[in-house]
């Protein structure tokens, strides 16, 4: 029998101890079998760096380590560079989601009685000063000024239970 043909049968028969070795460090049995995978071809393809008078379970096994610590450290790498999926969840067109936005507000706006939808037209909308809303809707300043803490109000409920109503 050959060199290589006696390493291979070494290394198989190796197989049942690089398993549990490889599960008993990754504690996943998917990872830990391509654990053992990757260790096995490393072996096979480094195989003439393998001194004959040393132990080949030991020679394996620190390939094994090795390749473990390899993929931690690569596992760290990605989790530095991508956020997790869930991170995500809220990632689109800034532009797209203004336009959510604006709609949701237009709606809520659409949903006030008519003297709040007014004042909020005229000074939150249009930005005109207190005095000169009161003035177009002819209503004393104070008048004005309750109708927009109520009409605020009203708004803040209204998008606060369209926001519960869609997550």
């Amino acid at each position: 029998m050959t060199a290589n043909a006696t390493i291979n049968n070494d290394i198989a028969a190796l197989l049942p101890r690089l398993r549990r070795f490889a599960r008993t460090i990754v504690f996943n049995r998917d990872d830990a079998d391509d654990l053992v995978q990757i260790a096995v071809e490393r072996a096979l393809a480094r195989s003439a760096q393998w001194q004959p008078d040393t132990r080949l379970d030991s020679w394996i096994f620190r390939i094994m380590k090795n390749a473990w610590i390899d993929e931690v450290r690569a596992r760290i790498r990605r989790d530095k560079l991508f956020a997790p999926e869930d991170a995500g969840e809220h990632v689109g067109d800034q532009a797209a989601e203004a336009q959510q936005q604006r709609m949701a507000v237009e709606k809520a706006v659409g949903m006030l009685s008519e003297e709040h939808r007014m004042v909020v037209a005229l000074v939150l909308v249009d930005g005109m000063p207190y005095k000169e809303a009161s003035e177009v809707l002819e209503i004393p300043m104070g008048t004005l000024t309750s109708r927009l803490v109520r009409a605020r109000a009203a708004l803040q409920e209204i998008l606060s239970d369209q926001q519960r109503t869609a997550t």
